[in-house]
């Protein structure tokens, strides 16, 4: 005899909205996995039954729970090309994420990630640079990215600004625009001496502050150009970042940062593109997420002695965040 979980996964399967709302009042746990190791959102996903999807949120179905295969009840929408199920999966995660913050955004209570970081070894390469546990602080692979990201951020000339150095990727790139001004923030030690070795300490134009980007706020002006990537924090010192823009971008001035939020899994990933842009649009700025096709220079080789795969997806959304107000 089919347990209660069992039924509501087939209900789900048939789109039966009324059966899946009696189950569920009659005890039925909406986070139930069956054998397959899917739940019944996931189910009624696959299929586009965005009623059932409806039913099954509002009665508490986790819209992140993953399958075995890594795969939410979103990414099986996707796959399937299901548009308003998609629609009504993403809003349920923005709300949970804006409430909660279950996926990216984690608490310090066990520690300082980025204190940890900081004070780790890290190991250079030509085509990465490594912390002491063989996880990829910045790789070879992005040097598109950066390109495309500086362009962006120079795009007006001026001053630019850039929060984390890492394999100076994107400052290379920003010196190719000539910048009036260009001040890099870095954190680590020995990022910052190899900084000093290689010679951008000399360059006319760059002004190096060493320091957490948090702890050298008074020493900042406001910029043309901004970029930020950092690695060791968390969503949410991103968002405190984000805080600061208006007395860090001039008006009419152009912000990116690097977007490897979720990059394992695309819908999260998709999730997160529309959050950002959301909290970006409640301080005031216009995001436009330029797509970019990654996958070519994402071969297995790639990931050779890398601990961990960062970056799954075979699309990159360059954000490009500007004022919604003209500047006067």
């Amino acid at each position: 005899m089919e347990t209660e979980g069992e039924q509501l996964c087939e209900a789900a399967r048939n789109g039966n909205v009324d059966k899946v709302k009696t189950l569920i009042e009659s005890g039925a746990d909406a986070s139930y996995f069956d054998s397959d190791g899917l739940t019944p959102l996931m189910h009624a996903a696959k299929l586009g039954h965005t009623d059932v999807i409806r039913a099954l949120l509002e009665a508490g179905a986790p819209w992140n729970a993953l399958s075995p295969a890594n795969q939410s009840a979103g990414d099986f929408a996707m796959d399937s090309g299901h548009q308003e199920a998609i629609e009504v999966l993403v809003n349920a995660g923005i709300q949970a994420e804006l409430i909660l913050g279950t996926i990216a955004r984690k608490t310090k209570k066990t520690g300082d990630s980025e204190g940890d970081y900081l004070e780790d070894r890290v190991s250079f390469s030509e085509d990465k640079l490594m912390d002491s546990d063989s996880k990829a602080v910045m790789m070879a692979w992005e040097k598109p990215l950066m390109a495309a990201h500086a362009k962006a951020v120079c795009s007006g000339g001026g001053n630019i600004l850039n929060v984390g150095f890492g394999m100076g990727l994107v400052d290379a790139a920003i010196q190719q625009y000539g910048p009036a001004t260009h001040t890099i923030i870095e954190a680590h030690p020995e990022v910052y001496e190899r900084m000093l070795r290689t010679g951008w300490g000399k360059k006319d134009n760059v002004k190096i502050i060493f320091g957490r980007w948090q702890d050298v706020l008074s020493e900042l002006e406001s910029y043309d150009g901004i970029f930020f990537d950092t690695y060791g924090e968390y969503y949410e010192d991103l968002r405190e970042f984000h805080q600061h823009l208006p007395k860090l971008l001039k008006p009419g001035g152009i912000y990116s940062f690097f977007n490897g939020l979720c990059g394992g899994n695309a819908f999260f990933h998709v999730v997160y593109c529309h959050l950002v842009s959301l909290e970006l649009e409640n301080l005031g700025y216009s995001t436009q997420l330029i797509p970019l096709p990654v996958k070519d220079c994402l071969g297995e080789e790639v990931w050779q002695g890398v601990r961990h795969k960062y970056w799954q997806l075979d699309m990159y959304y360059l954000p490009v965040c500007q004022s919604l107000q003209d500047p006067e």
